[in-house]
This record gives structure tokens, sequence and C-alpha cells, in this order.
């Protein structure tokens, strides 16, 4: 139980301290934090997929595997996002 409300302790001071800090990057610089931060949600994928393949039981495995759909969802989804951000940079004869 004690490891429990570490790791929600844990989730809620990430949450909110992301937060935080996203609010207060200037507008310009939102498009390499993105890329920086698609980088960073492709080091979860593999990190689910190696959960995936340690887990014991098959909640577990399901688990991990809706974890991997999620996460590739969100890599993914940050490509796009970011893709059409700098699309607004390009000049329109282009």
């Amino acid at each position: 139980m004690d490891t429990l409300i570490l790791l929600l302790f844990v989730f809620v001071l990430a949450a909110f301290l992301g937060f935080e800090l996203i609010q207060k990057v200037p507008s310009q610089l939102h498009t390499p934090l993105m890329s920086g931060s698609n980088a960073i949600s492709g080091i979860t994928v593999v990190g689910a997929i190696i959960a995936c393949g340690v887990a014991e039981g098959e909640f577990g495995k399901w688990l991990g595997f809706a974890s991997i759909i999620l996460a590739t969802i969100n890599v993914v989804g940050g490509y796009v996002v970011t893709d059409r951000m700098l699309g607004m940079f390009k000049k329109k004869g282009r």
C-alpha cells in the first residue's frame, strides 16, 4: 500500500510540474519542445514493450499491450501535430 501511495504522489507531482513548466514556455519554442517530447515518448514505447514481455499473468500482458498501443498513438499524434506546426512556417508558393 505504501508503494501505491508513493507512486500516486510521484504521478501527481509530475503532472503538476509538467503543466506549470509547459505553461511558461513561449509559443516560438513549442515546436522544438514537441519534437523533444516525441523522442521521450518513443522511449515510453520501448519501456511498454519490455514491460509486456516480462509481465507475468494474463492481466499484465493485456495491460502491457494496451500501454504499447496508447504510447504508439501518443508518438504518432505528436509527430502529426509537429508536422502541422512546421507546415505553418512554409511559404505558400511551395
